[in-house]
């Protein structure tokens, strides 16, 4: 049995027990620990890209075996195009938000770097789960160190903040666990045996009404993580106060739970309920009304990680838009941008992180004409800003244009709306850079600021790359989505989509 994917997911967990041990009076050694135990995860993680087949049907890498028999919860865990992505994307950002940190944070290090990598090890967890209830301990273990990230190393209002994030997604994984119990027991009354299995569950036979209110249990846990309207209340405040590394492992990572929980267990176990047209037409409405309001409210802002926070409600709004299009267009497009999301927000909140450290504001109003003082600092915000935006031959453009093409297919209402979301986006992010960036100095506090150190670039480097590779050259990550949206959508709306070529149903792929 291949055991790359738990190489994978235990090499945080290791580095965290090897860093435990260290003494704490030795800050520099427990920095170089964190940060090349950070390097070793996402190396260890490239095979996954290497060795991945486009073209196989069902999970690859496949890891199954007896967990706790007596409730027929099994260690399984699973790869397939989507799961790759995300799983590339948190090893990443995940190295960088450790290599961010080398300056910011100096109280408790090694118990930071610590729920840093446990973070780690749970975010990983999530996407390689292919048993509900294996999947619900990674779920519930992320709660924890993020909780403490806030609430310890955060700003003036973190408790608040911590307690806050932390009661919005127990409530929500409550609900979660109550659906999946459902699920459970269904599965024991229909064939005898209790599984939490993902595969297992595809068999259930569960009557019309009971699936609706099944996946509205399940939708209020993912709509928190996400988040959408209007259980985004938690975000805005979480992100303020977290500090920098845990803001951008945030919103790169954490809010693609959701997303994710959507796209693997709400559509393909509940195919009938999530094609109801009630159903579609309300997660669509609360969609577009979280593009449009988080877009809006970031116009307002004067506190320039707040701006940020809010543009990821509206950013991800395109996301659940892309999933509830049903189609192959708005599912892929969804997928891809969550992975753009990453990529683009992680910069934006990388570059506050680097003038905090300077400053100490993140008042809007205190700034004006760096590009004068920081030109490498100032390039750097606008690639990020310009990828944020959705600029041709940047990441951002491929993900949008692909759910408005999805979007439009639906209805084209919902591509006219998200549209306006758009140009609301462009409208933030150019206001910002220009009340940032661009005329002169207002502030002489801001003339002696240094501009960004090797380090820094470094940290900026990969993601630049990442966004030019994916609004440059797609194909590949259209190729690793082809086989699992395909068979997604043909669950839930059977025949409705020609199916392409060598690729076969969910059922058929999971035998």
């Amino acid at each position: 049995m291949d055991s790359l994917l738990s190489l994978v997911l235990l090499t945080p967990l290791m580095g965290m027990l090897v860093l435990l041990c260290l003494p704490s009076a030795n800050q520099q050694a427990i920095r170089l620990a964190a940060n090349i135990v950070g390097l070793v995860g996402f190396l260890v993680s490239l095979p996954l890209a290497f060795r991945f087949d486009a073209n196989a049907a069902g999970y690859q890498f496949v890891e199954n075996i007896d967990w706790i028999p007596f409730l027929g919860a099994r260690y399984h865990l699973g790869l397939d195009g989507i799961s790759l992505l995300l799983v590339m994307l948190t090893t990443l950002t995940g190295f960088l938000a450790i290599l961010s940190s080398w300056n910011a944070v100096t109280d408790r290090i090694k118990s930071y770097y610590a729920m840093l990598l446990l973070l780690q090890t749970g975010m990983i967890g999530v996407f390689l789960s292919l048993d509900f209830f294996l999947f619900y301990v990674f779920w519930e273990i992320v709660l924890v160190p993020m909780y403490f990230l806030i609430g310890v190393w955060g700003g003036p209002r973190k408790l608040y903040a911590a307690i806050k994030f932390f009661l919005y997604t127990l409530t929500g994984s409550v609900l979660m666990l109550i659906a999946m119990l459902v699920l459970y027991f269904q599965y024991h009354q229909e064939f005898g045996v209790y599984s939490f299995g993902i595969q297992e569950l595809l068999r259930i036979s569960l009557p019309a009404a009971t699936q609706q209110w099944v996946f509205w249990l399940l939708f209020v846990g993912f709509a928190i993580k996400v988040p959408m309207f209007p259980f985004h209340t938690w975000l805005p405040d979480a992100h303020t106060e977290a500090p920098t590394a845990g803001s951008v492992i945030l919103a790169a990572v954490l809010l693609k739970m959701g997303a994710y929980g959507f796209i693997r267990f709400s559509l393909p176990l509940l195919p009938d309920a999530a094609n109801t047209a009630l159903i579609v037409q309300v997660v669509v409405t609360l969609s577009l009304v979280g593009i449009l309001y988080g877009a809006l409210v970031s116009l307002v802002q004067k506190d320039w990680k707040k701006l940020v926070a809010y543009s990821s409600v509206s950013h991800l709004g395109f996301c659940t838009l892309g999933i509830f299009s049903l189609n192959p267009n708005g599912l892929a497009g969804s997928i891809i941008q969550q992975v753009n999301h990453g990529i683009s927000t992680g910069m934006l909140f990388l570059i506050v992180g680097v003038i905090y450290e300077r400053r100490h504001t993140r008042d809007i109003a205190e700034y004006g004409g760096l590009a004068h003082v920081m030109p490498r600092f100032a390039t750097v915000f606008a690639f990020a800003m310009l990828s944020s935006a959705g600029l041709p031959m940047l990441n951002g453009f491929v993900g949008e244009f692909t759910i408005l093409q999805g979007a439009f297919e639906r209805n084209p209402l919902w591509a006219a709306l998200g549209v306006i979301g758009i140009v609301l986006g462009a409208a933030y992010l150019l206001w910002l850079f220009q009340r940032t960036m661009l005329g002169q100095v207002t502030n002489r506090k801001n003339l002696g600021l240094a501009d960004l150190s090797l380090r820094e670039m470094a940290i900026f480097a990969p993601l630049i790359v990442w966004a030019l590779w994916i609004g440059i050259y797609p194909k590949p990550y259209f190729d690793v989505l082809k086989q699992p949206v395909s068979q997604i959508v043909e669950r839930v709306r059977p025949g409705v989509y020609p199916v392409p070529s060598g690729v076969r149903s969910v059922e058929a792929a999971t035998r």
